[in-house]
């Protein structure tokens, strides 16, 4: 039998809290699930953390929170989680929303290392301002994964769809729509925010190189509908007439605000709002020709399936790219793209067949976005 004196224990606990705590390793290995944790590119570096013996602590620290797409996200986090497979993995879930002031999410952030949780997802209020903290997780072995809104490092897990990639798509729908160049209305999300940023830089990047004259005019609507709509109305009132619009959220508003104003429908780029995508068919034959896409609110879910994988030493690339949800005029259809029955205020395209995850509005809807 080995005996240890006092000093020597605690010597054998540190070790082992330090061999808990490391940051991950970047590593050969095959990726666990190439299908679900597909990398961002062929150059996309593979991660590894050292194993955890669950169950485990895992808290969504979420910035913006007053527009429908967070709360269908935070109420589909919450389902996840109730999931009896995943809720045997889980100690504790804690949702935070910190609003639009970065340094309350970072706090929150801190907090929850401080608090020794094992994994973090975040959907981050500002792409570059978490360096600090990525640095703070990784050195306390805490498996930090942002989704949606990502973060400018290849220190932390980034899990997303390619959105500059989606401005490209509606801005290039918009071209072949609108031949001639003319007046464009961009109804912008919340600023400061990655996504905000590569969709914009997207949509611009393609109406530069079409070689057609553009005239854009810039609103800023927060991917919230009663907000886009106000905006949206404000900028018909004073330019009277568009030729296009694109917009990265609150697209019920936006169409709503059309028809309060009478002003002919054009051509529309814009994301998968249930709404939305009833005004589109219900419209289709009247002028309202429309590209759909986007990503569910569900991606929070793969982001929680990202962190548990990680937590339990499995291989998976430091950026993951999920698939786009996306549907064109005329070919939307009740029951495939859009639910005529359910509430306009719910986003389409919420499942990842590839990661097993596939909810139901029920489901979503029976949760709740409070912080818990």
């Amino acid at each position: 039998m080995l005996f240890r004196t006092p000093i020597a224990a605690a010597v054998a606990l540190a070790a082992v809290s330090l061999a808990q705590a490391a940051p991950p390793k970047v590593v050969t290995a095959p990726n666990s699930d190439p299908q679900c944790f597909a990398p961002w590119s062929a150059g996309t570096k593979l991660f590894q953390y050292p194993a955890k013996k669950g169950p485990y602590r895992v808290a969504l620290a979420n910035g913006y929170i007053a527009n429908t797409w967070r709360i269908q996200m935070i109420k589909t986090a919450k389902a996840y989680a109730a999931q009896p497979e995943v809720a045997a993995k889980l100690k504790e879930f804690k949702v935070v929303s910190t609003g639009e002031d970065v340094a309350a999410q970072i706090a929150a952030v801190n907090n929850f290392i401080d608090s020794g949780y094992d994994a973090i997802v975040v959907n981050a209020q500002n792409p570059a301002a978490f360096k600090p903290v990525i640095k703070r997780a990784n050195d306390a072995g805490v498996v930090l994964v942002a989704y949606d809104n990502i973060l400018d490092t290849e220190e932390a897990i980034n899990v997303n769809v390619d959105q500059k990639g989606l401005g490209m798509y509606w801005a290039e729908w918009l071209v072949k729509h609108v031949p001639n160049g003319g007046k464009v209305l961009e109804v912008r999300g919340v600023s400061g925010t990655s996504v905000d940023r590569d969709r914009h830089d997207g949509i611009h990047e393609v109406l530069k190189k079409s070689g057609k004259k553009w005239d854009v005019v810039e609103v800023i609507g927060k991917w919230d509908d009663p907000t886009a709509q106000k905006v949206a109305a404000d900028a018909i009132a004073v330019h009277k007439k568009f030729d296009a619009i694109t917009a990265q959220g609150g697209d019920t508003g936006v169409v709503q605000a059309m028809i309060d104003a009478k002003h002919p429908f054009v051509p529309f780029g814009g994301e998968t709002e249930n709404g939305f995508r009833k005004f589109c068919a219900k419209y289709s034959g009247q002028g309202l020709k429309c590209a759909s896409a986007g990503t569910g609110p569900a991606q929070v879910a793969v982001a929680m399936k990202v962190a548990l994988a990680a937590l339990e030493g499995k291989v998976l690339p430091q950026s993951i790219k999920l698939p786009l949800a996306k549907a064109e005029d005329p070919n939307m259809k009740d029951g495939q793209d859009f639910y005529e029955k359910q509430s306009d205020n719910f986003f389409v395209g919420n499942s990842f067949p590839t990661c097993g995850i596939n909810f139901s509005a029920q489901e979503i809807m029976g949760q709740t976005e409070a912080n818990k």
